[in-house]
């Protein structure tokens, strides 16, 4: 259901991105609060059903906080944000370099993760960098890294090694370590960016996105750094993601290729 409401202060529309000015009537979903013009209600892909309250995600936690509860492991957030950037973004040239708009991004973080359960549609976010940008911000808002703070120093031991294979075999058995939602995730994630990396219209090889995920995905293996650690750590995490897109993507499938289908949102 949606409540037509007086604009009190400008704010985006989450259907067309521009500006709804103030005293503009606008349209408000009661369930996900997507505000959006009058003249873009047709547009929106569908209203939210309605859902209980107590589903929604927390704001911030690990990453198992938000994962599913049967196997793969991965968020629907990262789901749907990745299946919506597979879909209409492996096109778009520096995609995860170029930022989206970031009071966007914030707006569709903050929906998605009220929604909970039944995620509202991407399909309605015009830009593809602002889908981009909600996927980086929600792993860079968890409370630990996605390698998690316990085997950070593993990783990035394991990436220092300078013989392929046992570089290889090192990563691999870390990998194994982690926590399953985690470590799924993970595998998601770089198999997506390997789709990144192999379309020639991104313009974003393994290099360009282990500079953009190292910080976003290994960080640091504490909560708050010194301003030494963090110029340290910075090469370092560019080296383990660089490292872990070097394996090959069998590996990762072997963690969540088997139940691929189950993953596409519905």
């Amino acid at each position: 259901p949606c409540c037509p409401l007086q604009v009190i202060r400008p704010e985006p529309c989450g259907v067309c991105g521009s500006r709804i000015r103030f005293g503009k009537t606008a349209i408000k979903c009661c369930q996900c609060q997507l505000l959006l013009h009058t003249k873009c209600r047709e547009q929106c892909p569908s209203l939210c059903a309605p859902r209980p309250r107590h589903h929604a995600w927390p704001r911030e936690g690990v990453l198992a906080d938000f994962a599913p509860s049967t196997t793969p492991l991965v968020p629907p957030l990262v789901v749907q944000c990745v299946t919506e950037v597979e879909r209409r973004g492996l096109t778009e040239t520096g995609l995860y370099r170029v930022p989206g708009a970031e009071q966007l991004v914030q707006e569709w973080k903050r929906r998605l993760l009220r929604a909970g359960g039944a995620l509202p549609a991407l399909s309605s976010v015009t830009d593809i960098h602002v889908v981009c940008g909600v996927l980086k911000d929600f792993l860079r808002g968890l409370k630990e890294p996605l390698v998690t703070f316990s085997l950070h120093p593993a990783f990035l031991s394991a990436a220092d090694i300078l013989d392929d294979a046992a570089c290889d075999t090192a990563l691999r058995h870390v990998v194994s370590k982690l926590p399953p939602a985690n470590r799924d995730t993970l595998a998601f994630l770089m198999l997506h960016l390997l789709k990144v990396s192999h379309s020639p219209d991104c313009k974003m090889d393994v290099l360009n996105l282990s500079r953009v995920f190292g910080p976003t995905l290994v960080g640091h293996s504490s909560a708050n750094p010194t301003p030494l650690t963090i110029m340290e750590d910075t090469p370092r995490q560019c080296k383990v993601v660089a490292r872990l897109l070097s394996l090959p993507p069998d590996f990762w499938r072997g963690f969540v290729g088997t139940e691929q289908e189950n993953l596409v949102p519905t």
